[in-house]
């Protein structure tokens, strides 16, 4: 992980953004709209590891845009666009109604004995876009055993790697603070990746392959229609090979492809703006402009 200054593409890519605030404020809808299609993908991935589930994912990552979008004016520049409308999705993730996932009640202890529970005596590989499935869904609901303070440090870290200065502000919390609930969320995880997961660990009890057919047959996940798998993509590279090699902890959270937030996603968002909430918008600019001139 990384402390150092943002490179050239990323502050290029961050005043873009600013630029498209600055235009929405304005009163330019077209910015708006291309202002969402830029954001809502980073507010997809973070929320559907936050939540476990495509379909609370999607939920969360438009109430997320909707709040952006409403609260533009109260962006000060202070941080890039990306890293306020990050703390603004980790307030709403972590404020939200338990999820479905949550709702299972998994910690480290019970989700080991499911694991445990109807594996296949011996690894077949089938199908290996079903194991697939398996793999990515075990790891998105692994890190709902942990709390949502801690997951998030763990994605921001260790799965995103962002540096830890970002991190902290982004979670709204002290350095400090930050860097204990990373630390404590590393330990757990690796902890119980090398005792469980073959993908960590090929000694461990674990794998993929043998897990198929218990989790079709509890409908974790559907053989004709996986969705991880499946799931739209904004880009995928040879990192996801590189890091699967290293049989690490973080390389096996790393390893998902980047995912794309559905596109009905981004045009239930436009729709809402359009509908008024754009209007909204630009009456909470001029309340703020009016604000700062008394």
């Amino acid at each position: 992980m990384s402390d150092g200054a943002p490179q050239p593409a990323a502050r290029s890519r961050d005043e873009a953004l600013s630029l498209l605030v600055d235009s929405a404020r304005a009163g330019d809808g077209e910015a708006l709209n291309v202002l969402v299609a830029k954001l809502v993908d980073d507010v997809y991935r973070l929320s559907l590891r936050m939540t476990a589930n495509p379909a609370d994912a999607e939920d969360a990552t438009q109430e997320v845009m909707i709040k952006v979008v409403t609260h533009l004016a109260t962006f000060r520049g202070d941080a890039s666009v990306r890293t306020w409308t990050y703390r603004i999705a980790v307030r709403h993730l972590i404020d939200q109604r338990k999820t479905r996932v949550e709702a299972l009640g998994l910690d480290f202890d019970r989700f080991a004995a499911d694991l445990m529970e109807g594996l296949e005596p011996l690894a077949q590989i089938e199908d290996p876009l079903a194991a697939q499935e398996v793999k990515l869904g075990c790891t998105l609901a692994m890190l709902t055993c942990l709390d949502r303070e801690h997951r998030v440090a763990y994605i921001l870290g260790e799965v995103f790697d962002l540096p830890s200065s970002m991190a902290a502000t982004i979670a709204d919390v002290p350095g400090q603070v930050y860097r204990q609930r990373l630390s404590r969320a590393r330990r757990q995880l690796e902890a119980f990746t090398k005792s469980y997961c073959g993908v960590v660990n090929a000694s461990a009890p674990c794998s993929c392959d043998r897990r198929v057919k218990r989790a079709a047959e509890l409908g974790r996940i559907a053989l004709g229609n996986l969705q991880l798998t499946r799931h739209p993509i904004s880009s995928v590279g040879d990192k996801v090979q590189e890091m699967e090699a290293l049989h690490a902890t973080a390389a096996l959270f790393r390893s998902h492809p980047d995912y794309a937030a559905p596109s009905h996603v981004a045009k239930k968002v436009r729709e809402l703006i359009h509908a008024g909430t754009f209007q909204l918008l630009k009456d909470e600019s001029d309340r703020a402009k009016g604000g700062d001139e008394s």
